[in-house]
């Protein structure tokens, strides 16, 4: 089954980039509001999975992260995660939560209740990021 299972997954690489797609990893701490961002991210088209922990992000994945999961990471995650430059989702206002974004690399700070328009917008820009780079 590990080889059928790597087949999958190097399918699903080669689909994604030869039609453009993106997978968009929404990792939150309440997991029902990862699953609706992620429905809702589907029906505006994009291909979104929903985690409540961090995962390492596949080639060209696109990172929305609940800064509170920050804390509970280990070193190797927390480098995972400024490589991709995550696009920050979280409740906190405060300079220092803006500031640990700002050492994360993050590509956006978006504050909830975030709209899924400005958080498609925030992903959009995030892939034209990765495509002039």
């Amino acid at each position: 089954i590990e080889d059928l299972d790597d087949a999958l997954v190097l399918l699903r690489t080669v689909e994604r980039e030869a039609l453009g797609l993106v997978t968009v990893l929404v990792v939150d701490d309440d997991l029902r509001l990862a699953e609706l961002t992620a429905r809702g991210l589907r029906r505006l088209g994009f291909e979104a999975e929903p985690a409540a922990a961090f995962q390492e992000p596949r080639p060209g994945e696109v990172v929305v992260f609940d800064l509170s999961l920050y804390a509970g990471l280990d070193e190797r995650a927390r480098l995972a995660l400024r490589s991709v430059r995550p696009i920050v989702a979280t409740g906190a206002t405060d300079s220092g939560s803006r500031a640990l974004a700002a050492t994360l690399n993050a590509s956006d700070y978006l504050v909830k209740p975030i709209e899924l328009a400005e958080l498609a917008a925030a992903i959009s820009r995030r892939m034209a990021e990765s495509v002039s780079a």
